[in-house]
């Protein structure tokens, strides 16, 4: 079977439901961004959240990806970097958990951490983020092991933090012939890097994820036209669409596909939960619109709890809905 590499910010979410959006205007967070704080607006948040109530969940986008994958049964491994404290060890153990065979670096300040804040009446989830540890990845700790074996390398869009670290691995990736893919990340994220995005993705990105959000930024166009621009960039595009669904296009096919239905509490981890539906599927030759379907199905199972990790059930479900989708047998 075919198997895959997620590299991405190693970050433990913490989760909270708002009753409305003070803390977000509080904290000058603008609905449904990624802003990142120094560590002692993280600890001012976070001790916000606690009053609340909050949920400790292992995050970051791509480490989402693949830990999906692996659930799925994909072979599935991840490098990041944590800090030598407890949320990474609830890093490491979830990883482990799940099967995935991770290469943890370990930095010498406090583990990254996402606060997200979900507000109604759509679950908007709006993050603002301590990369602490996640941040000392850089270049020259990569080593050309870490990427032998693998099919497919998954790139999360937030760690352009570090440009230099993003063209390494691309680059590294390409050296092993690996499939690569890029989720887009966050809109203001794009916005902010988005000449140096235009060239990754032109010259290294085999398949681009991006919402419709994401995808203006990108290309400063409307989702389909957006759509048609990324896949003039890649051989494989997809926009996301919210609730509405998703649209692939490869050359000149093209594909729209409706979502899956589900009732939605918390969209967090939608995306990478997507991503890793339609990779799975493209790891096992699928056509495009079976692995957007696949993609669709698992994040319809994502948004009905509250955080990135469906539970039991649900993941029982999920596998039987893939499989029928896939056309394999029980």
């Amino acid at each position: 079977m075919k198997s895959i590499l997620g590299i991405g910010n190693a970050l433990t979410d913490i989760l909270a439901i708002l009753p409305d959006d003070t803390l977000l205007k509080k904290y000058n967070l603008p609905l449904g961004s990624m802003q990142h704080v120094d560590a002692r607006t993280g600890n001012t948040i976070w001790a916000d959240l606690k009053k609340i109530g909050i949920q400790y969940v292992a995050g970051g986008s791509a480490a989402n990806t693949v830990s999906a994958t692996a659930i799925l049964g994909m072979p599935s491994g991840y490098i990041g970097k944590v800090g030598d404290d407890e949320l990474g060890s609830l890093f490491r153990q979830s990883q482990m958990q799940n099967g995935i065979k991770s290469t943890l670096l370990v930095g010498t300040v406090s583990s990254g951490r996402a606060m997200v804040f979900i507000t109604a009446p759509n679950a908007d989830r709006t993050f603002a983020t301590y990369l602490g540890a996640a941040l000392q990845l850089e270049p020259d700790d990569l080593k050309p092991e870490y990427f032998e074996g693998y099919d497919y390398l998954h790139v999360e869009g937030y760690l352009v933090q570090n440009q230099y670290l993003v063209r390494r691995i691309v680059e590294m990736g390409k050296a092993h012939g690996m499939i690569i893919s890029l989720d887009m990340a966050s809109y203001n994220v794009v916005e902010s890097n988005n000449v140096f995005l235009q060239d990754i993705v032109k010259n290294y990105v085999d398949i681009v994820f991006a919402n419709e959000t994401e995808a203006a930024a990108f290309t400063h166009k409307p989702p389909r036209e957006a759509l048609q621009a990324m896949s003039e960039m890649a051989s494989i595009a997809v926009v996301k669409v919210g609730k509405d669904g998703s649209m692939i296009q490869s050359g000149d096919e093209y594909h729209f596909v409706d979502p899956w239905p589900g009732d939605a509490v918390d969209a967090t981890g939608a995306g990478d939960t997507y991503a890793a539906g339609f990779l799975y599927a493209h790891a096992h030759g699928m056509p495009l619109r079976t692995c957007g379907e696949v993609g669709s199905a698992l994040a319809a199972k994502v948004v009905e709890v509250v955080g990135t990790k469906i539970d039991i059930p649900r993941w029982k479900a999920a596998k039987q809905e893939v499989r029928r989708i896939m056309g394999v047998e029980e």
